[in-house]
């Protein structure tokens, strides 16, 4: 009757809720750690396209900057160009009205009645007009260039080889390459028919003998 059953005072196994629970968790940190990596990426991604956008509007932003610049360069050369242009029209009319003046001055010193406070005042006149840019031209014996030099006169000359300024009438002026009146002057062309020099020269003899007579020494 003592005999005492087998197991039976044994106490059974009881879970430990402690390990129960570790597993649970330990799945929730493993899908945490499994949906990190993720929601990194997706973070990643999202600043790169911030990037991509703040780039793409930087560089906008930068070609206008150019674009305006290159317009406000253009800009002022063209208003500088323009002043210039309004200055060379200026001048170029205030000289042009003083043209009667000068060809006095000229007439009056050809004559040789340029003398006392009048020669003191023309050579005044003439030196600010120079320093304005004003320039004369025209010269007997250049070749005449229809470009700058209005035929007066005309006449033939047996000793010319072309179109030759022989008189200057009225000289002619310009400011820079710009004329504002050309030299009016009395033009001489070769005489039709005349050889030219070069050619008359051969053959002549000196005076006194005859260019086909045969060498006596």
């Amino acid at each position: 009757m003592s005999e005492e059953t087998p197991g039976f005072d044994e106490k059974p196994e009881v879970p430990d809720a402690g390990q129960d629970d570790a597993e649970p968790k330990a799945a929730d940190s493993a899908k945490e750690e499994a949906a990190a990596p993720a929601g990194d990426a997706s973070q990643d991604v999202a600043l790169l396209a911030q990037l991509d956008q703040a780039r793409t509007a930087l560089s906008e932003r930068t070609a206008d900057l150019q674009r305006l610049q290159a317009e406000y360069q253009n800009y002022r050369r063209r208003v500088e160009r323009d002043r210039i242009t309004v200055k060379e029209i200026a001048v170029a009319s205030l000289l042009t009205e003083l043209l009667p003046t000068l060809d006095d001055i000229g007439r009056a010193r050809e004559h040789g009645e340029l003398v006392g406070g009048f020669k003191s005042v023309a050579e005044s006149l003439e030196t600010v007009a120079a320093k304005m840019g004003l320039q004369q031209f025209g010269k007997e014996g250049e070749p005449f260039d229809p470009t700058i030099h209005e035929a007066l006169m005309h006449s033939y000359a047996p000793d010319i080889t072309e179109d030759t300024c022989v008189a200057i009438l009225q000289p002619g002026y310009r400011i820079g390459e710009r004329t504002i009146r050309p030299a009016r002057v009395a033009v001489a062309e070769p005489q039709p028919g005349a050889a030219p020099k070069s050619e008359s020269a051969e053959g002549e003899a000196p005076d006194g003998l005859d260019a086909d007579a045969p060498d006596k020494g």
